[in-house]
């Protein structure tokens, strides 16, 4: 890829770098390699990373991050305009030496370019190319490999070389210990066998096996491993939980909806096994290493999978898939035709192999 400039970034000159981070879980994971590449390329500088209040948790104890500061747009023109005011007045104060920015929007550039940013740098989308010093234009094979590889190709077009690839999460101490003494008080010891169910996909339905589904995996979990099940998800999967809850024969845990980010990030550590959907706990587990396998309809795993080796796909063979649609406007079939059956032989194959 090519890199348009009419400036040099000499490191020595930078000591304030701004990181403008994306918007979601699973992106957010997908892009921590990058932000260990440029700490790596930048260890004398102090990293600060602009991100929506939902994927805070994810960078506060990573090593590469110094600091984090969200922007939260709310509802509506006016509370958006008071927020981008707010960032902007804090960034000019800050006095950033270089800005680069993992989300592809024109406002993240427009932010970064108001806030007094020295260098910007970025992929030149969006119309935001007047915006940045330093624009990287993007070729027809960085669309086509995994977002973590797109997100590294950003770093390596500026020269700044990436030698870790795969991501790693770090989790707070304190949510460690508060998932623990919630385990405990569901009865769920740390001899015990966990498996985690992740029903839910923030991006639409189109993304979500049947929830009688995975109630049908829950309940073979529960008699035939003689596990303990956890329903995990966000507050806006809530009822999905529930969901999968009432058609289970057993009685799982169901904490969709009740925890923070943090502490689903620790009890998805906590778990010996995980079935999800393409989502954002799916790129947690997979951080993780946890043994998963993960079910695909409308995405693509070449680009979006997990990126674990302990990780094991289940796919429907249909000719529409990839459509990237967030509702099916047909019948569903890419989903539809994965049975429960299909899906446990790969946990049970998985788990000979990795768990024993």
């Amino acid at each position: 890829m090519k890199v348009r400039s009419r400036y040099s970034i000499l490191p020595e000159g930078i000591r304030k770098i701004l990181v403008r981070s994306t918007n979601w879980v699973g992106d957010t994971v997908m892009m921590m390699p990058s932000l260990g590449a440029l700490k790596k390329a930048f260890s004398h500088a102090q990293t600060t990373v602009l991100a929506n209040p939902m994927v805070v948790a994810l960078l506060e104890n990573h090593p590469a991050v110094d600091r984090t500061m969200t922007i939260d747009k709310g509802k509506g023109f006016l509370s958006s305009f008071k927020e981008f005011m707010r960032v902007i007045s804090w960034l000019r104060g800050e006095r950033f030496d270089l800005a680069v920015l993992f989300q592809n929007a024109f406002e993240a550039a427009f932010l970064a370019y108001m806030g007094g940013v020295r260098y910007i740098v970025g992929y030149d989308t969006d119309g935001r190319g007047l915006l940045l010093t330093h624009k990287v234009i993007r070729d027809r094979d960085i669309l086509s490999v995994h977002q973590v590889e797109y997100f590294l190709g950003l770093v390596e077009a500026m020269g700044w070389p990436a030698e870790e690839r795969e991501p790693v999460l770090y989790i707070d101490d304190e949510d460690m210990k508060s998932t623990s003494l919630m385990l405990s008080s569901f009865g769920i010891e740390d001899n015990c066998l966990v498996v985690g169910l992740n029903p839910g996909a923030v991006y639409g339905p189109a993304k979500r096996w049947p929830e009688d589904r995975f109630a049908v995996i829950g309940d073979w979990a529960v008699e035939r491993w003689g596990a303990k099940v956890l329903l995990l998800g966000s507050l806006s999967e809530k009822e999905i939980g529930s969901r999968v809850a009432h058609y289970m024969q057993t009685n799982p845990t169901d904490l969709c909806g009740r925890t923070t980010l943090g502490q689903a990030m620790a009890l998805i550590r906590r778990c010996n096994f995980f079935l999800t959907n393409d989502s954002g706990l799916m790129h947690v587990a997979a951080a993780f290493d946890i043994p998963m396998v993960a079910i695909f309809g409308p995405t693509n795993p070449v680009t979006t999978g997990p990126v674990s080796r302990n990780a094991r796909i289940v796919r429907g063979s249909v000719n529409c898939s990839p459509c990237l649609k967030e509702a099916c406007p047909y019948d569903h079939t890419c989903m539809l035709s994965i049975d429960p059956e299909e899906v446990w032989k790969e946990m049970e194959g998985l788990r000979g192999e990795v768990i024993g």
